[in-house]
């Protein structure tokens, strides 16, 4: 079986974007995924393995592990943002809104997009019903936000075959879950067109510094680097720079410096424009219209 929803294509036959603003060819979204792990449960991921091979409930060195990114990485990033005047998206298990309330405020007074995640972080395979998790998701992030949810990343970017077409039944517009290129494409479902925005897999901070263990610039080394690759694409079509990140990962004391050193050297370029995912959606639309259903 090959890719059932989007049809290949290489990145040197696609027609060129035009760019949302004149010469803006680099779009760049920063995206935060704010997540809830619960104490009584396995946590979803380990930075401290458990002795003797064993999976204890509480764990709670990786509890501690992520709590620390909302209690204490968060205040620093969202202080970050706001003194860089930077739009951001952030993919929220909607529980977040119940056990942490003041952050849940803090984000939306910010004025940061909320993209659905998940009720809590576990992946759509272990859900006793995918599509009911997805409906109660977008129903409480719309009555927290008073706002429709257009996007959606699974928690641990994890599919099933029937996600995409829950997904578009429910009106989510954009999802972030294909990793396949560096613009939008379109995807098929049964209800209708659904687009797959950029995000970034290898300047994913969990890739970086939980699974690959580099030490803190790593993450500033692989933007320079990727700015020297996309240099030349810029020239002929857009490219969007997706910044995934995690409180208890960037928002630590010492990795925290190296991401505000990316968000200055991408604030100086010309050629950059910073968007939300529903912005990079409506421009995307708008210049590369969705094909009929």
């Amino acid at each position: 079986m090959t890719n059932p929803r989007i049809p290949f294509t290489l990145a040197s036959e696609r027609k060129p974007l035009k760019p949302p603003a004149r010469g803006k060819t680099l779009i760049v979204h920063s995206v935060f995924n704010v997540e809830y792990w619960p104490f009584d449960q396995p946590m979803p991921r380990k930075v401290l393995s458990t002795p003797h091979g064993s999976d204890p409930v509480p764990d709670l060195p990786n509890w501690c592990w992520a709590e620390y990114g909302l209690r204490t990485g968060m205040p620093r990033l969202l202080k970050l943002y706001a003194d860089l005047k930077m739009p951001a998206s952030v993919n929220l298990n909607s529980s977040v809104i119940e056990h942490y309330p003041s952050l849940a405020r803090a984000m939306r007074d910010a004025g940061w997009e909320f993209v659905g995640h998940g009720v809590i972080q576990r992946i759509a395979h272990k859900e006793p019903d995918e599509e009911a998790a997805i409906e109660t998701a977008l129903a409480q992030l719309a009555a927290f936000t008073g706002k429709k949810t257009r996007g959606w990343m699974s928690p641990g970017l994890a599919q099933t075959f029937d996600t995409p077409d829950f997904l578009r039944k429910h009106g989510v517009e954009y999802n972030l879950d294909w990793i396949i290129d560096d613009a939008p494409c379109w995807m098929t479902t049964k209800h209708g067109p659904l687009a797959a925005l950029p995000y970034g897999f290898e300047l994913n901070d969990s890739l970086v510094y939980a699974v690959e263990r580099h030490s803190s610039p790593e993450y500033l080394q692989r933007v320079k680097d990727t700015l020297k690759t996309f240099g030349p694409e810029l020239k002929t079509n857009v490219r969007v720079l997706t910044l995934s990140l995690h409180p208890h990962l960037i928002g630590v004391p010492h990795r925290i410096v190296y991401l505000r050193e990316c968000l200055k050297l991408l604030k100086a370029r010309k050629d950059t424009i910073f968007m939300t995912g529903s912005e990079i959606l409506d421009w995307f639309k708008s210049v590369a219209p969705a094909p009929a259903a």
